[in-house]
């Protein structure tokens, strides 16, 4: 189990690199628009891209071969992934279509006509016709079919105005691949982010994935072929089943540092490995009522060596960054961690462009 974690921690907190370049070697970054202090893929960024500052994946996305998309949550990855993901089947779940049937190609025609469009825009243009949506509720139809649109692969995301998406028309597309490689390789774009994992998170993943984007493939069937293929390794620890890719050796060495990760960091996205690597139950509780919470609104997992130990919360007071430390057992008491927990806090602070603040143990 020590050898899976050192593995886990030391595959993803790979060596520091510019930002396309770490993109393309996570394979995606899952994007979040909650800020506490700053953003997911902002906190997921700065380990792995020298002197990162949050915004800087906002900032630099419209000069980048990057794109926004859905993968098995949405996120961003390299743009010549696009091609395990479309063409899409059909999908309109708020039924925009069927109660505006014009509206898709009067969006296409003001989009290629005018360029990049925010939201706004094609409101003022087109008119501000609702839809009912899922929940019973209005939404504005505009904004529903941009989305729409953006999933079939006809719009894409030009940039970002404050966090609202602009969109522009796709560019076109290489020929398709065939679905079995299609299948094969979002198989192992998944494995490459998450390795290793349990295989039943891994099939879990493989389900996700493939209805999204190839709702025709045998998701259970592409798993077996890549294991029968010698494309993955797996191992049986704790009676549970571990995989990874066959191409990567398990044994590395551990990282002698601490890291504040993203509640959807790479390390400890599978809640189900996050357990069993650690023997605790993370929970992401920004959804759940105050009462209720048990680590806080938006705890980050706190990494020490191969282990997660406890979580801080970080908060922007003015221009300080306060951060309240929780331990799942006994806080470490090696002069080693202290020294690592304020280098942490220091680059925390630099990548938020504020000053050092109260520090508070619980």
């Amino acid at each position: 189990m020590e050898q899976l974690r050192n593995y886990a921690v030391a595959r993803s907190l790979f060596p520091v690199r510019d930002l396309e370049a770490a993109v393309r070697t996570l394979g995606f970054v899952q994007v979040d628009p909650i800020r506490a202090p700053a953003r997911a893929q902002d906190l997921i960024l700065r380990h792995r891209v020298s002197g990162y500052r949050a915004g800087d994946l906002e900032k630099h996305y419209p000069s980048l071969p990057l794109a926004e998309e859905h993968l098995h949550v949405y996120g961003v990855l390299p743009r010549d992934s696009l091609r395990l993901l479309h063409p899409r089947p059909v999908r309109d779940p708020w039924h925009v279509e069927r109660q505006h049937p014009r509206l898709a190609k009067r969006i296409l025609a003001h989009v290629g006509k005018h360029g990049p469009t925010h939201p706004r825009e094609l409101q003022k243009a087109l008119g501000m016709a609702r839809v009912i949506n899922g929940w019973g509720g209005e939404s504005i139809a505009t904004t529903r079919m941009l989305e729409v649109l953006h999933y079939r692969g006809q719009l894409r995301i030009a940039r970002r105005d404050k966090g609202v998406k602009v969109y522009e028309l796709a560019h076109a597309l290489p020929k398709p691949l065939a679905a079995a490689e299609r299948t094969a390789k979002l198989l192992d774009l998944v494995l490459h982010l998450y390795a290793p994992l349990p295989e039943r998170s891994l099939r879990e993943l493989a389900a996700i994935v493939t209805r999204t984007s190839l709702p025709g493939a045998n998701a259970a069937k592409a798993v077996e072929g890549l294991i029968e293929g010698g494309r993955i390794r797996h191992a049986i620890v704790g009676g549970v089943t571990y995989v990874w890719p066959a191409s990567e050796e398990v044994q590395v060495e551990p990282h002698d540092n601490v890291r504040l990760l993203a509640p959807f960091d790479p390390i400890v996205w599978d809640r189900r490995r996050f357990e069993l690597f650690w023997g605790w139950a993370y929970r992401f509780e920004a959804y759940t009522p105050p009462a209720k919470r048990r680590l806080g609104y938006y705890a980050l997992p706190l990494l020490w060596r191969h282990t997660v130990v406890g979580w801080v919360n970080a908060a922007l007071v003015g221009d300080a960054l306060e951060i309240e430390t929780g331990f799942v057992g006994k806080r470490p008491r090696d002069a080693a961690f202290r020294r690592e927990l304020d280098a942490e806090i220091g680059r925390m602070s630099a990548f938020l462009g504020a000053r050092v603040g109260k520090v508070i143990a619980r």
